[in-house]
Formats: structure tokens, sequence, C-alpha cells
């Protein structure tokens, strides 16, 4: 059942989930605008309100928590690697730590989520038997008073029939939509619209008791009319339902920047006239397509050099004596001393911090020699397990048809050719824990059965690719949390500020308005560009 009043309260509660979403919204003064946040600070008065949504976004690999699945560093242990007539081998020792997943838990399905839904059906039942009703009760209650209905009210019911289908079916089409995440906050419009049918509904029911049911009218013919009103106000609520709620917002007015936090990666976006909740959901959407995936491995190396430089520094006490002799008088042993021992750390720190970006240079220097190295390698040995596949796939041909070797026991045939290189490449760049050898196995038998190259086989390697297709399991929700000084249900403004928080990163957004684009048109005469190219006499052509 889909009406707009139907719908439109029960997504009021919710809207879609795909993601879920726990919303903070915090009310601060300008004051401590620029002061350091403090999650224990109880001095500030900051609205939390949780949505929980099942997504059916996928799980990304970008989760720092410990894996839930029972694969571990020693799979490859106890795996067996089927050669089949592979002349190629690799010990399972070698194959150990090859990749591990990185799950996060799985949340249990919550029965809330439901409720929206039952309440458009409660809404959609409503407006379908109250025009029904209409026609029915006085047929029950007083048949022997009314009218005989001619010509003209069999083709109100024919109106009426037709015009209940098609609101059944736009009604179905606008709201029966699979939802895509759960926000904190009623959406405004929705809420207004089921609101709005809900008096439609209440009026018509009150006018027909005490106007017909009362006074039991015998003008059957009327009765037929007013329910055919009642269904073409019905339809133009959803006519506004579908300018509200699909048309209004398609005429972009701002433009949000969205950066993540740890790496700095930045993306734009242009959007119409959106809730601060409603443009939290559409950046989510478009950042698991269009963000590559979170690698917080890569974010170590700045802070391992930093703490590996300092951990290299040594304090010598030259002057023993002196030292203990001041502790003695000033009886300051503690302080001073790891004071002072600071003091020398951090002085040595900015002597080397001169020659600190020769080393930066060299090291990068280092690992892009060594990531070309690895790919090299690695391009050598797909190209060659590829070939050897061609050959078995030559010799597959001369087979009779029950002998043949499927994909999947191609794929693991030929595996073990290019397993170290394809290890030692993913961990030089950090991304040994988006790999599983399960997927690889199962990303190579399908380049394999649909006879991709080599190279379409390692550009899910070579490149980082969007946050989507590193997920496994497409029910599993997603947690983020929108921050925002203004409420979530205020529309966005130039300037509005927002937070989308994760378990290990942030998506911070600034929105700016589109400026207001004048045209002018100048008016170019088609004879102003000619000219005439005048020779004179002596001249040569």
């Amino acid at each position: 059942m889909c009406f707009p009043a139907l719908f439109s309260m029960a997504s009021a509660f919710s809207s879609p989930p795909s993601l879920c979403v726990s919303l903070s919204c915090s009310e601060r003064s300008s004051r401590d605008r620029h002061k350091p946040h403090s999650r224990d600070s109880s001095s500030r008065s900051d609205k939390n309100v949780t949505i929980s949504a099942t997504s059916v976004q996928p799980q990304q690999p970008d989760q720092s928590s410990a894996p839930t699945d029972a694969q571990d560093d020693n799979w490859g242990e106890t795996t067996t690697a089927v050669t089949g007539t592979s002349d190629h081998s690799l010990s399972q020792e070698d194959l150990a730590g090859f990749g591990k997943d990185t799950e996060g838990p799985v949340e249990k399905l919550n029965c809330i989520r439901f409720l929206p839904l039952a309440l458009t059906l409660l809404l959609g039942l409503l407006v379908l038997v109250t025009p029904l009703s209409f026609l029915i009760l006085p047929q029950l209650m007083w048949p022997e008073r009314l009218q005989t209905c001619g010509t003209a009210c069999e083709g109100l019911f024919l109106s009426l029939a037709f015009k209940l289908l098609i609101l059944l079916l736009a009604g179905w089409a606008l709201f029966m939509r699979p939802t895509r995440a759960s926000l904190p906050r009623i959406a405004v419009f929705r809420a207004l619209l089921g609101l709005l049918t809900l008096l439609l509904l209440l009026s018509y029911w009150l006018f027909f008791g005490v106007r017909i049911l009362d006074s039991q009218d015998d003008n059957y013919q009327g009765i037929v009319q007013f329910a055919v009103s009642l269904v073409d106000a019905l339809l133009f609520i959803h006519y506004l339902a579908v300018v509200l709620l699909e048309i209004r917002h398609l005429q972009p007015c701002f433009s949000l920047c969205v950066v993540r936090s740890t790496d700095g990666e930045t993306h734009h976006y242009n959007m119409g006239q959106l809730s601060i909740q409603r443009a939290a959901l559409v950046i989510l959407e478009h950042y698991y397509k269009d963000f590559t995936v979170h690698n917080p491995a890569l974010l170590t190396a700045a802070k391992s050099r930093a703490a590996k430089h300092l951990a290299g520094l040594k304090v010598y006490n030259v002057d023993e004596f002196k030292a203990k002799l001041k502790s003695y008088l000033f009886d300051c042993a503690g302080s001073d001393a790891a004071t002072a021992q600071s003091r020398a750390k951090m002085a040595a720190a900015a002597r080397q911090r001169d020659t600190s970006h020769n080393e930066l240079y060299y090291e990068e220097a280092e690992h892009d020699r060594r990531v070309r190295k690895r790919k090299a390698r690695l391009v050598v040995a797909v190209e060659e397990a590829f070939t050897h596949v061609r050959r078995l796939q030559d010799e597959e041909k001369k087979k009779p048809p029950g002998d043949e070797m499927d994909p999947r026991e191609a794929a693991q045939a030929i595996f073990p050719s290019m397993a170290r290189a394809l290890q030692k490449y993913l961990r030089t760049t950090r991304q040994q824990h988006c790999h599983s050898m399960d997927s690889i196995q199962a990303h190579l038998a399908f380049c394999i059965t649909n006879n991709m190259t080599p190279k379409a086989f390692l550009e899910s390697y070579l490149t980082a690719g969007p946050t989507l297709q590193y997920g496994r399991e497409s029910s599993q929700t997603r947690h983020w949390t929108l921050v925002s000084e203004a409420s979530v249900t205020s529309p966005l403004r130039n300037g509005s500020e927002f937070q989308l928080k994760s378990s290990d990163f942030s998506l911070v957004v600034t929105s700016k308005t589109i400026p207001h684009l004048k045209l002018s048109e100048e008016y170019v005469h088609p004879k102003s560009h000619k000219f005439v190219l005048q020779l004179q006499s002596e001249t040569s052509v």
C-alpha cells in the first residue's frame, strides 16, 4: 500500500536504512567553538541521538579492530593448495600470513527498524479502505432507501476504480522503495505529508458520519461522487509529495567539500535544498563509491619515523656530581632530572631537524624503488601464470568433456606460482589486510572464466579502488556519527559545517552557496570579422 499520507508519515520516522548512522548534535556557543573539545566535559549541553539501521553497505576493510573470523596468520599451514598439472609450486609455509579478514562485529537486527514499514502499510491500508467504505456502508445499512444508480453512477464507479489503481501504483513507486539508512530525526516533509493525509481522511470521515450516516441520505450518486472527490484529493497529495520529496532538491544550490581527516582526500559535490541529515546520507552514499579505501597502515609511517628518530637519541650526564648536589640541596631530583632529559632530547631533535628532510627523501625513494621492484616481479609472475592457464586450456580441449577442469580448479592450480610475488607486493604497499587468499582466488577464477588478461587481474591490486569493492558482508551495518552545531533537521546554509565520524576517521564537510550566475549577450555582426585584401598592380600573385 502506498499512498502519500501513508508513506510520508512512516518514512518520516526513519529514512532508508543502508547505513547505520548515529548522529550527535552539539549546540555550543561561539566562544567555545575555537576551544578543544572534551568528551568528558559536562559543562556543555549536547543532544545525542542514535539511529540504528541495517546497512546494505558492505563492511570495508579499513577497520582496525581485531577480526572475528576464524582465519588467522597460520591459515596457510592447514590449507591444501590444488596444484593439478601445474609445473610451478610453492610451499604452504610461504603462503602463511598472506592476508587476513578484518570484519567488524556483526550487528543484530533491530525490530525497531520495521516500525516505519508497519506504519506505512497501516496508513496505506486506511487510504485504500476509506473510499470503498463510503460506497459499501450505505448498501449495508439502508439499501431499501437508496435511489437507483444509473449510467452516470456506473461511470463514476469505473473512474473511481482506475483512480484507486493509479494511486496504488504511484504510492508503491514513491514510498515502497528499499530503505538505505535510518536517520535520527523525522523527515519534516514526510511528516507534513502524513499529517495532511490524516487530516484529509478525518475530515471526510466526519463529513460522512454527520451528513450521510446520520441522515441516511438516499442519493447514492451523490455518495459515489463524494468518494471520487476523496480519491482526487489523495492524488493531489501524491503529486505534492513528488514535488517536495523528488523534485525540490534537484536544482543544485550548494557546493559541499568533503575532506577525510586522516589522509586529506577531498571530493566536492553539488546538492540542492536538503536538510543536514539528508545531506549527510547523500555524502555517505558517494563516499563508498568515490573515496579510495581507507588504509590505516599507510598513516603509521610518519609516526614510526618520528618515534624511531627520538628513540635513537641518548642523553649522557657529564656533570653527575653537580646534578646530585643540586638535587640534594633543592630537593627536586625527580622533576628536574626528567625535565632536563626531555629538554636535552628536544634540543638534539631540533639540531637534527635540518637534516631530517634528507632522511625522508631517501626513505621515500627507497620505498618507491622497492615498490617498483615488487611490481615488476608480480607482473612477470602473473603473466607466466596466465600463460600456463592458456596452455592448460589447450590441453583440456583435447580431453573428453567429463575430464575438463573448471575455473576454480584452474585458479587453485596457478595461484601458488604467483602467491609469493603477490604477497610481497601487498606487504610492501601495506594492502595485505585488504585481500584474503580466498578473495584473491575467487577474483582469479573470475578472470579466467571471463578470459581476462593479466593486466585486468592485477588492476585490483596495483590501484586502490573504492571502499565498496573491498567488502565481503553485505548484511552488516556501518555506524556513523553526525556532529553538527545546528539542528540536523535544519536546511543547509552557506558556511554550514558538520562531521561524519567513523571508528577510524571522520569526514569534515563544509558547504558554500553556488553563486548567482549572470549571463549577458553580445551581438556580433556576421560581416564584422570579414576584411578585403586589396592588391597593388605591381604585387606578384
